[in-house]
């Protein structure tokens, strides 16, 4: 064992009380952040000492797995498999939220209503969310922090960013700058009730961040990948049965390459000569598999994951459901062959078998009227991509929706 990482897993071992456990197995993760630096991680299994892998190869119960960025030394994942510890002089809370608040700024590094705030609190169960001195930040960091009945920490997991910007510009927006993007937010979808196993016609608000000023719009996107936005044509099929590959999420990666902190091939820009070949790829692919569906897939975008593009694809012609079709494809990079995909329409097949929604009578004005109580403007700060910063925004939103067909002011989570 490389003594960089012996060293860790003996820090490890010392700050969670692990004395009756013995390490399992270690590897290396690495991942790239929003802001597109590459972070390696060591991954660590700690069995109890009087446990042994079962027959079906799960790990026993009281299984540590500890994650530790290994650059700074903050711990971003720490699990006990079904919430079982065996620790000894390991972390015990009394329940206390001041306390609970406490050590997660010391295991952090952050401080609370700086960096990040209560989102939920549940019996031995907490939630923080990232803040920008208590205004929420997209994309959100969450801390997650669990202890059972003995007060023993259980869970610890950190994901996501939490930055830190000194601000001085205080939130102005209000309705009165953005009064026309109001209606214009307003859709018409169908939601789905599972339980009435039904369809309802709703108009409801999308959601979309404002600038502070009110002179530009950022949408709201939980991922920010390349966009593309090319329909994909093609003359002939391709008679040729498609093979999914096997794809190793996983990787090797060496001491050598995390203790040097050598980039990851994922931090690289896809290149106009990369896209056109990913182009050509998800063609091939959509005439061997979708033979019939020239003209009916959208690339909307690419990104780099894992060593492999991840290409996304959406249909052309959609349907205003809530859940939209689209498709997921994996390139390998080197042969800029596709190796893999997943497809959402057995999902939406199900939706095949729900009460169709009943004829609407409701206009968009109608609903704009019934609806402008409900709107809300939250301050949050936005990751600019062109900026490359967080930008002070309004995000407008609004919980509730409009029944088409009744007329119904309803509450879009109890649909």
């Amino acid at each position: 064992m490389d003594t960089r990482v012996q060293e860790l897993v003996e820090y490890t071992i010392n700050k969670f009380g692990l004395n009756q456990y013995y390490l399992q197995n270690y590897y290396f993760n690495r991942t790239v952040n929003s802001f597109n630096e590459t972070v390696y991680t060591l991954a660590m299994e700690f069995f109890p000492n009087h446990a042994e892998k079962d027959d079906d190869d799960l790990n026993p119960d009281g299984t540590v797995c500890i994650e530790i960025n290994i650059e700074n030394r903050k711990f971003t994942s720490v699990i006990f498999v079904m919430g079982k510890s065996y620790t000894e002089n390991g972390f015990v809370f009394n329940g206390e939220m001041e306390e609970v608040i406490e050590w997660v700024e010391n295991e952090t590094g952050l401080t609370y209503g700086k960096h990040f705030q209560i989102h939920k609190e549940e019996k031995g169960e907490v939630y923080f969310k990232a803040c920008i001195n208590s205004i929420s930040v997209s994309p959100s960091g969450w801390i997650n922090i669990k202890f059972n009945e003995e007060g023993k920490l259980t869970l610890f997991s950190v994901f996501g960013e939490f930055p830190s910007i000194e601000v001085a510009e205080e939130f102005s927006l209000n309705f009165d700058k953005i009064d026309h993007l109001k209606k214009e937010q307003i859709k018409l979808i169908n939601f789905p009730s599972y339980e009435e196993k039904k369809l309802y016609s709703i108009y409801a608000v999308e959601e979309i961040y404002i600038t502070n000023d009110g002179t530009r719009t950022i949408p709201f996107e939980i991922f920010k990948d390349e966009k593309v936005d090319h329909i994909i044509y093609w003359e002939e099929p391709l008679n040729k049965s498609f093979e999914r590959k096997y794809i190793n999420w996983m990787g090797e990666i060496s001491a050598e390459q995390a203790f040097a902190s050598e980039p990851s091939p994922d931090i690289f820009p896809i290149t106009e000569l990369e896209q056109e070949k990913c182009i050509s790829a998800v063609r091939d692919f959509l005439r061997q598999e979708y033979p019939n569906d020239s003209g009916k897939w959208v690339l909307k975008s690419l990104s780099r994951e894992k060593g492999y593009i991840h290409a996304t694809l959406k249909a052309n012609s959609q349907d205003n459901y809530v859940f939209q079709r689209k498709m997921k494809v994996w390139i390998d990079p080197e042969h800029f062959k596709v190796d893999n995909y997943m497809d959402n329409d057995v999902m939406l097949e199900t939706f095949n078998e729900f009460q169709p929604s009943d004829k609407g009578t409701i206009t968009k004005e109608d609903a704009y009227e019934m609806l402008e109580e409900y709107f809300e403007l939250i301050p949050t700060f936005v990751y600019d991509e062109k900026q490359q910063q967080y930008v002070l925004c309004g995000k407008l939103d609004c919980r509730y929706g409009v029944n088409a067909a009744s007329g119904e002011v309803v509450l879009l989570d109890e649909i």
